[in-house]
């Protein structure tokens, strides 16, 4: 008998015999006989789901102002979730094996203290996105490829009462009339959630989810997304303060690779970090993070990324590091780049790195000052050093496809060198995984002139110059 069965036969109802068999026999005398596959009952799965929503509703009823207690830590409440829990699974007085009974109480505990059918994909490690499309539909990423699950929430309101939990641990708000937010995960998980009239298909939430351990610049080489000598030439890049733009599409890996260059600062530096929703994973210690914040309810008390920029130049910082220019405060950026404030960091979403040059000309623009284009090219070229691109390839890897000096300005044009290009030529192998890599273009950028001037010396590797024969091996 299985679990349907099993439930059926716990309210009182009756058990539907067997139908007959081929022979005119009735069951009873014929027990071995096959069922024919219309009279498969109803999978146990679904009776599980409603014997859960019977379940959860008596936790809620029974724990009532508990739940939030301001006085009970996360484990002190997680304890008293599952005694309760076990004593109305006890009141349900359902025969279930330890494996559904198991099952029930992780579903359960994790709509009561989690994030219901998400949390076992939040505990994935090999998942690094989430997408929900409305309460019956999500999709993951994994591996760098789009797979739907099996998962689901049991309704829109379900839905809803993750999201809300998921925003108001970090004082934001969704509803009617402010039917879109940005807000994270306790762990620094990037989320952005839409409901409804907005989202017509449903609320739909996106979650992309960050390493437990910040990725250092070692996986970032096993991974293939940098080399070696790109790694060290970076590392000199931030250690002599220039100025580096990370520039790519959106799931490229801006943010993490912002990170990873964050890493190279030197240890006594005061760094501001400035982020609409705090992500950056600095493992300096004297490091201020901010953060910035969305108008109240009456439309008033927004504070914008461009007024934190400028509020960061009273700070004494050492570095200043922007989370994303996608706006004015690129023009105060670049103002703060040009006045005295070098080694400074941040990403802007564009193709290509001269396409991350135009693209800053255009949030300058949109700062509302009336600038001529020139002038806000000599800003951008005296300001940027070094532009850095990312690239989400075919196969899903994440590649640094450009190292890109700006070296300044030639008539009306910002001039751009490359140091480092992805080889495309190498092809692809069979399974469809690009075989290049990032490689030299041999052209040593005059920013080196400065490494010289600090005593950070590269080794003549980094821009493909072979080594002396003396020094081989052989």
């Amino acid at each position: 008998m299985n679990l349907a069965h099993r439930l059926e036969a716990a309210r009182g109802g009756s058990v539907a015999p067997a139908p007959a068999t081929g022979s005119g026999l009735p069951s009873a005398t014929a027990p071995s006989a096959p069922r024919p596959v219309a009279a498969v009952p109803p999978p146990p799965t679904d009776a599980l789901a409603r014997l859960k929503d019977r379940v959860g509703k008596a936790l809620f009823e029974r724990m009532g102002s508990r739940m939030n207690d301001p006085s009970l830590s996360a484990e002190a409440l997680r304890t008293l979730v599952l005694g309760e829990l076990d004593e109305v699974v006890e009141e349900e007085n359902v025969p279930l094996s330890t494996e559904e009974r198991q099952r029930l109480t992780a579903e359960l505990a994790d709509d009561v203290l989690g994030f219901g059918p998400l949390q076992r994909l939040l505990d994935d490690s090999t998942v690094t996105e989430i997408m929900v499309n409305g309460p019956e539909m999500i999709y993951v990423e994994q591996n760098g490829k789009l797979t739907r699950t099996g998962a689901c929430f049991t309704s829109e309101e379900h839905l809803r009462r993750v999201i809300d939990r998921i925003v108001s641990r970090v004082g934001r708000r969704i509803d009617e009339s402010s039917p879109l937010v940005d807000a994270r995960l306790a762990d620094g998980s990037r989320v952005n959630a839409i409901i409804p009239p907005l989202a017509f298909s449903g609320s739909t939430l996106t979650i992309r989810k960050f390493s437990k351990d910040p990725f250092t610049v070692e996986d970032l080489i096993n991974f293939g997304t940098l080399t070696p000598e790109m790694a060290e030439l970076l590392r000199a890049c931030v250690e002599a303060r220039l100025n580096v733009i990370v520039s790519g599409g959106t799931g490229t890996g801006k943010t993490t690779l912002l990170n990873v260059l964050s890493s190279f600062i030197p240890d006594g530096e005061r760094i501001v970090t400035i982020e609409d929703a705090v992500e950056l994973q600095l493992q300096q210690d004297h490091v201020v993070r901010l953060e910035s914040r969305p108008p109240n309810i009456e439309g008033k008390g927004a504070v914008t990324i461009r007024d934190l920029v400028r509020n960061s130049l009273r700070m004494r910082p050492d570095r200043i590091v922007v989370g994303e220019c996608r706006g004015g405060e690129s023009l105060d950026m670049l103002q703060a780049m040009n006045t005295g404030h070098d080694g400074s960091l941040s990403t802007v979403h564009a193709n290509s790195p001269r396409d991350g040059i135009a693209r800053l000309e255009t949030l300058v623009l949109m700062a509302g000052m009336d600038l001529p284009l020139r002038a806000i090219r000599e800003q951008i070229a005296s300001a940027v050093d070094v532009v850095v691109q990312l690239t989400r390839l075919r196969d899903g890897t994440r590649r640094v496809t450009h190292v890109t000096e700006v070296q300044g300005m030639e008539g009306e044009t910002v001039t751009l060198q490359d140091a480092f290009l992805f080889d495309y030529s190498a092809g692809v192998d069979a399974s469809g995984q690009f075989l290049g890599k990032p490689v030299p273009t041999g052209v040593r950028p005059r920013f080196t002139d400065r490494f010289d001037e600090l005593g950070i010396t590269l080794s003549s590797r980094v821009f493909g110059v072979a080594e002396p024969a003396g020094r081989r091996g052989w």
